[in-house]
């Protein structure tokens, strides 16, 4: 039987669209199917408050934009208008004091007075050596890393944060806060291991190149995949929800930007036991509730440095955050929630009406929870910025459910598609130096679900394509992803 298509990708999330234009890029005729109408999964922009206000649905601020290898080979930064703040984020603490993590490594040591010392020898060797920090954390963690060095810099920072020994080095909150903030995005324990690696690479990444903002929203960053898919001979179906394997047009292969379960429920028998047995295993995590405000002018932080941030992280002090956060890891609400914040309209003014703002905010809650964080987020934030509420013109508020219920790879509003502890980052989903290649012939596995895990970086998609390129079509190398 002749195939209708070389390649059919399942899904229009960063990673199925990496995987699209890569095999689109290597002379095949793909198709993607999404289920909404509107394409990009977690990197989509809309308006979700008031007419003129646009946000971004779930990823708002993207810190590796500039250092994930497909985005450095799809030469990301010249296709899409970023702006990069000079404060990449900030942490607000009581009595006015506030963190501020610029992107000048240097002058946040400084700030930090007699713990600056202490954050400079954590933080230099990864800042320094962002990329090759990148490139580790961007892979299956069994392979062989190019840098052992820099792998055993971040090994033993990792270890030193991820413990309960993690204040030995520091005298005063400041400095601590500050790393378990970045930590707190993981959703996990604190500490633990693996909040305290992916804390410090993030923060790294802060250090770097910063933390940049895409102009116009994430939507930006899928547009520019999907025109590139497109002018390669790619097409997209949106409003298309695919039940089953069974139902998709004939292809020499399909990726699936999917979580294990909904794996599962697709291949239905062709799946072998063995396997549909480790898919029934891996776990996912707590979940988020997600507030979206459209404001009358920017968010009135005590601090005046704290309004230079592109991202805030609201909790108080590491104690504080590790006690919220350890409430959400036992299935409980806490009355003072740690908050993540963006404030993308301070740097793209196209993003609400002259002179109003948006901010874009969530918070961590247990799996399935219908709980309406609101009022949780907008009290914590106001702890910080007296007066917030009277800049409030209009809210849209999601639960876990919510959040759940508009991308089925949130499972239980876990966005992260899998709960990204130490053991399911190495075993993502499965222990496999190539754990995109499925047992199910010609399907492989593209969603965040699978190493290296979470975030926008279109990693999972662009190796996840690289290995049906290897095992269904014969190719070795790696197709050119410039602009041309």
């Amino acid at each position: 039987m002749t195939e209708e298509f070389d390649a059919i990708v399942v899904g229009s999330g960063p990673n199925g669209l990496a995987g699209a234009v890569t095999l689109a890029r290597a002379g095949l005729h793909v198709r993607v199917y999404e289920r909404a109408s509107l394409v990009g999964g977690g990197a989509s922009t809309t308006e979700l408050t008031l007419p003129g206000f646009l946000h971004d649905v779930c990823s708002a601020v993207h810190p590796m934009a500039f250092e994930s290898r497909f985005f450095r080979e799809f030469q990301l930064g010249a296709r899409v208008d970023f702006v990069v703040p000079e404060v990449s984020y900030a942490h607000p603490l009581d009595g006015g004091r506030a963190g501020l993590a610029y992107l000048d490594l240097a002058r946040t040591v400084e700030s930090l007075g007699r713990d600056g010392a202490a954050y400079d020898l954590l933080m230099r060797p990864l800042a320094e050596h962002a990329s090759r920090v990148a490139e580790f954390t961007g892979s299956t963690l069994l392979r062989v890393p190019r840098h052992p060095v820099t792998v055993l810099n971040f090994g033993l920072r990792a270890i030193a944060q991820g413990g309960p020994w993690w204040n030995a080095p520091f005298h005063e909150q400041t400095a601590p806060a500050m790393i378990t903030g970045v930590a707190a995005h993981t959703i996990l324990h604190q500490p633990s291991l693996a909040a305290a690696g992916a804390g410090l690479a993030l923060a790294a990444y802060g250090h770097a190149r910063g933390w940049p903002i895409p102009r116009g929203g994430s939507q930006a960053i899928v547009d520019a995949m999907v025109d590139d898919l497109v002018a390669h001979g790619g097409e997209v179906a949106t409003d298309h929800e695919v039940t089953s394997l069974d139902e998709l047009p004939t292809s020499r292969v399909v990726l699936l930007d999917v979580t294990p379960d909904a794996f599962v429920r697709l291949a239905g028998d062709r799946m072998p036991q063995s396997y549909r047995a480790k898919m029934e295993r891996f776990r996912y995590g707590g979940g988020v509730a997600k507030v979206d405000f459209a404001l009358s002018e920017p968010v009135p932080w005590t601090h005046p440095e704290v309004r230079r941030a592109g991202t805030v992280h609201v909790g108080g002090t590491r104690a504080e955050i590790a006690e919220a956060e350890n409430d959400v890891s036992r299935g409980r609400l806490h009355d003072r929630p740690y908050v993540l914040a963006a404030q993308p309209s301070l740097f793209d003014a196209g993003r609400a009406p002259e002179g109003a703002h948006t901010l874009w905010t969530y918070t961590h809650v247990p799996a399935g929870s219908d709980a309406d964080r609101a009022d949780a987020v907008i009290a914590q934030i106001e702890r910080f910025a007296p007066g917030f509420r009277d800049t409030i013109l209009a809210t849209s508020s999601r639960t876990a459910v919510d959040v759940a219920s508009y991308n089925p790879n949130y499972p239980g509003g876990d966005i992260s598609a899998g709960a990204p502890t130490f053991d399911q980052l190495v075993r993502r989903p499965v222990l496999s130096p190539d754990p995109w290649h499925t047992p199910v012939p010609g399907v492989y596995l593209c969603s965040a679900s699978v190493s290296p895990g979470p975030g926008v970086t279109g990693l999972v998609g662009w190796r996840a394509a690289l290995s049906a390129l290897r095992h269904d079509f014969g190719a070795r190398a790696e197709p050119s992803l410039a602009p041309f």
